[in-house]
């Protein structure tokens, strides 16, 4: 099939998901708004009791850790801060509108979602380090819906995608993305991009995850987002945290770690981080199931 017409049946397939939870449209305007505060987010998200529940869950999980029970939306953004209860709103609403089933043994829809956690794990410890601040609630989410494209090949595509996770997965040394181009016409990078993209979600979310497995150009936009993606990628899966259906775990990226000058000081701090974090991470799914 051309890649056109490929594009336009994907996304007549995308039509036919459940919309994403009003307050989610909202939320996405203000995270691009200077202006907006924390009583505005808290006022919106408010809106839809079964997401303030699950953010709550969240909060309250083993991934966070706090002794205390959080209680109120202003308490996690007070205990939590701005920015992740901004990311955790979004990626609950997304996560709650998308198929839930797997495919097979070798992708399980659960730890293809503790992979993602582990991948905006390790972007969060990326940022942090890199500039010294709270992470950017973007960067969480593009790591957690980097792969929501392979959802989506699943759910429309489950020949083709059972096909193209049997040729990586059977000791052809193809990653994931070459098999599904080969097979399908298109990676789950793009298709989850073209979702993304669909739902209106920032460029900077949508463009990353269009790229993680095609190296942008050195004048590319979100370079520094990209390279991070595709680094945390790595090391999520050498973690073993969760499963995303690659039968082979790629080298780190050298080029996108000297994007971003990580030596390997602060690459074994995530990697100590990321590990640490890993029963926390299992927590977080538990609270939102």
């Amino acid at each position: 099939m051309e890649k056109e017409k490929l594009q336009s049946v994907i996304y007549a397939k995308i039509d036919e998901l459940p919309t994403l939870p009003a307050v989610i449209p909202r939320i996405l305007s203000l995270m691009e708004d200077p202006g907006a505060d924390a009583h505005k987010i808290t006022e919106a998200i408010s809106h839809d009791p079964a997401l303030t529940s699950k953010i709550l869950k969240v909060a309250n999980s083993a991934y966070y850790g706090f002794p205390q029970k959080i209680t109120s939306l202003d308490r996690a953004v007070a205990l939590l801060g701005f920015n992740m209860v901004k990311s955790l709103a979004v990626s609950v609403g997304v996560i709650r509108s998308l198929p839930s089933k797997g495919l097979s043994e070798i992708f399980d829809i659960q730890d293809l979602w503790v992979h993602s956690l582990a991948v905006a794990t390790a972007m969060k410890v990326i940022d942090g380090g890199k500039d010294g601040k709270e992470e950017g609630e973007a960067l969480f989410i593009v790591g957690l819906l980097h792969d929501l494209g392979k959802i989506i090949l699943a759910e429309f595509f489950p020949e083709d995608f059972a096909a193209a996770l049997e040729r990586s997965n059977s000791g052809s040394q193809a990653p994931l993305y070459e098999s599904e181009r080969q097979i399908i016409g298109i990676d789950h990078g793009e298709v989850g991009g073209m979702l993304l993209s669909r739902w209106k979600f920032p460029d900077l979310i949508v463009v990353p995850v269009t790229q993680h497995h095609s190296l942008p150009t050195g004048g590319s936009e979100y370079l520094k987002e990209t390279a991070a993606l595709r680094i945390a990628d790595v090391l999520a899966q050498e973690a073993s945290i969760g499963n995303g259906g690659n039968g082979v775990v790629p080298e780190l990226p050298k080029k996108e770690l000297d994007v971003l000058e990580i030596g390997e000081q602060e690459l074994e701090k995530v990697k100590k981080e990321l590990l640490e974090a890993r029963e926390g991470i299992f927590g977080f799914f538990q609270a939102i199931e």
